[in-house]
């Protein structure tokens, strides 16, 4: 492996953040530390050194320095602008001058634009490095260095949820993330009731792969009485199928952001290809991953200049974290409840709110979460890492809003659970009552609305059917049963602010988390007067439901529950009209099985009037209204 000293000066980024007409925002990581940084943004007037409090950092490790800027002041960036940025230290007129891929076509500027009146936008969700499926961030940056004017370009790009998938990870991948925890000096640490000491005693060697679900997690203590008892019976709490690398490590997390967004570290490290220590079978699935990695790796130039060009705002979904999260009480209970699967949990929502939280908004760490982040990073102990996992399971501002228009408000859908009062193993309720009574109070005095829900409000009724049949043999956490329907306080509180009289008259509603994409025109039964609601979900970004499956639950979803369907009467939206849209004008296919990042264009009131997928492979599938209205 390559010295310290072939490390560039940045290491990842830069990505542009929270950024409008008050604030910008800028996320990165370098080798070393800065000092005196100047930024410079073209056309918006504002060039001059930044203050300490403007410069938020934090010691990674002895070679890996995050920086968040964050400036903030009235009337900082005018609004329709072409306006570009360049950052500075005391020894380097331009720190990002030696990032290769950084800028578009012949340009020398790393350009954006603030656009308050939404006009056009990017979503999408589910980015897996190792499957199969091409990554359709690459093709949303080919698609924009096409464009002819900034202008033309989206006003922010919308991550969904699972941006990273902690609990399923390659081989290949975690023998990457050992490298660039050793390369950058990344911070160990130790553990409690653990068959290890420590994060310094993890093996990364081939042979070690694909057993943590054997020899690392831990499992549960108690015995669960189901229908389907022998599953559930010791059953390990990370739930996964896949979980045979689940990470558990703080700087396992952290390398394994700087590897899914920033190509610099993968030219420092030699994975190899043939590896001895492994059965027959897991030798052909590591060499299968190492494949999908390497064209993973090809795309990441481009994954990185899209970030640093649009406005990036994200949210967590269950993998983001570990599968499953917070699905059921008992899961919690089960969870929370053991030493160091609260700290496999905890350390993986420490690395979210480095990596993505601290962009969308913030201001909401300043008080509480920022200093014990810069206490636990400046003198890493046990407690002070444990204290800080305490402050983030009980934080309740995870989620947030833009002010543009129409409004944009991102749902935190895992933390503030409605928990089943009838029994601890059904699904939770995906927000409890009083955080559905704040998101209703956002929506006053607004005539259009953005939501962003990881999971899609309305989903495809044949699988929720699958699910509470599931869900009724006990088996909630085998298939995943969280839906907003599969909670019925959360239900009948969601469908009731939808259906209230002074809430918007138009709802766009951005989803992900399913693996498939697919798009519903709903209203209200028997009501002349709106409101009108588009859910438009993007599902995966670098991932796919299963191929020989999705037809036939789209098949049987328009047959069991199509829009004539009686059966709809029978379901907790019957007062609901929801019609899907045909993709590409398919006669009775609703559901699109192909990876890909959603481009919904937006009329002045709000109305989308282009609803695609753009596919990793440049094709489009555009879902057209229904025939009928």
């Amino acid at each position: 492996m390559s010295s310290e000293n072939a490390l560039p000066l940045i290491i990842a980024g830069p990505s542009l953040r929270h950024c409008d007409q008050q604030h910008f925002t800028l996320w990165f990581v370098s080798r070393e530390r800065l000092s005196r940084l100047t930024l410079t943004i073209a056309n918006a007037g504002f060039s001059r050194e930044l203050t300490d409090d403007e410069v938020h950092i934090i010691e990674l490790g002895q070679h890996a320095f995050q920086y968040l800027i964050c400036v903030s002041q009235p009337e900082l960036l005018p609004r329709d602008t072409p306006l570009a940025y360049q950052l500075s230290c005391a020894d380097k007129a331009n720190i990002f001058a030696d990032v290769k891929g950084l800028t578009y076509n012949d340009s020398t500027d790393i350009e954006f634009i603030v656009k308050p009146q939404i006009d056009n936008l990017l979503h999408g969700s589910c980015r897996n490095p190792h499957h199969h499926s091409g990554d359709a961030l690459v093709a949303a940056d080919t698609q924009i260095s096409q464009l002819a004017t900034l202008q033309q370009r989206p006003s922010l790009l919308m991550l969904s949820g699972d941006q990273v998938y902690v609990d399923d990870i390659a081989g290949p991948m975690i023998y990457a993330i050992g490298e660039v925890i050793s390369l950058l000096g990344l911070t160990q640490e130790r553990f409690n009731d653990c068959s290890l000491a420590g994060s310094e005693q993890i093996s990364y060697q081939p042979e070690a792969m694909y057993q943590r679900h054997i020899n690392l997690l831990p499992k549960t203590q108690y015995k669960a009485k189901t229908a389907i008892k022998r599953w559930y019976i010791n059953h390990p709490i990370f739930t996964s199928s896949i979980a045979e690398n689940h990470l558990v490590s703080l700087n396992e997390l952290i390398a394994l952001y700087l590897l899914s967004w920033s190509p610099e570290l993968w030219e420092l490290i030699d994975i190899p290809k043939d590896v001895s220590g492994l059965s027959n079978a897991n030798t052909l699935r590591w060499q299968r991953e190492w494949t999908h990695l390497l064209a993973f790796k090809s795309g990441l130039q481009q994954v990185r200049r899209l970030f640093a060009h649009i406005p990036t705002y994200m949210i967590f979904d269950d993998h983001d974290i570990t599968d499953d999260w917070n699905l059921t009480a008992r899961w919690e209970l089960a969870a929370y409840n053991h030493p160091f699967s609260k700290r496999i949990i905890g350390n993986a929502l420490i690395a979210y709110t480095l990596f993505q939280g601290l962009g969308n908004a913030p201001t909401k760490f300043d008080a509480e979460i920022r200093p014990q982040l810069d206490a636990l990073f400046k003198s890493p102990t046990s407690s002070a890492q444990d204290a800080l996992i305490d402050t983030l399971l009980s934080f309740e501002h995870w989620h947030y809003s833009l002010d543009t228009s129409p409004k944009l408000i991102v749902l935190d859908t895992r933390t503030r659970r409605w928990r089943s009062e009838s029994n601890l193993g059904k699904p939770s309720g995906l927000m409890d009552w009083e955080a559905l009574m704040e998101f209703q109070a956002e929506l006053v005095n607004q005539p259009n609305v953005i939501i962003v829900s990881p999971a899609p409000m309305y989903g495809v009724k044949l699988i929720e059917t699958i699910q509470k049949m599931a869900t009724w043999c006990g088996a909630s956490l085998l298939v995943d049963a969280e839906n907003w329907m599969a909670h019925p306080g959360t239900a009948n509180t969601l469908l009731s602010i939808f259906q209230h009289r002074k809430t918007p008259e138009q709802f766009v509603i951005l989803s992900g988390d399913v693996h498939y994409s697919f798009s519903y025109d709903i209203s209200i039964r028997f009501r002349d007067a709106g409101p009108a609601i588009y859910q438009i979900t993007c599902s995966g970004i670098k991932n796919q439901f299963p191929e020989k499956l999705l037809p036939y639950f789209d098949k049987f979803n328009g047959w069991l529950y199509g829009y004539f369907s009686p059966l709809n009467f029978f379901t907790k939206r019957k007062r609901m009209s929801i019609r899907g849209r045909r993709p590409n004008g398919a006669r009775s296919k609703r559901l699109m099985n192909k990876s890909g990042i959603g481009r919904v264009e937006l009329a002045k009131n709000g109305a989308p009037t282009k609803i695609a997928v753009l596919h990793a492979d440049m094709s489009e599938t555009e879902f057209l209204p229904p025939r009928h209205r």
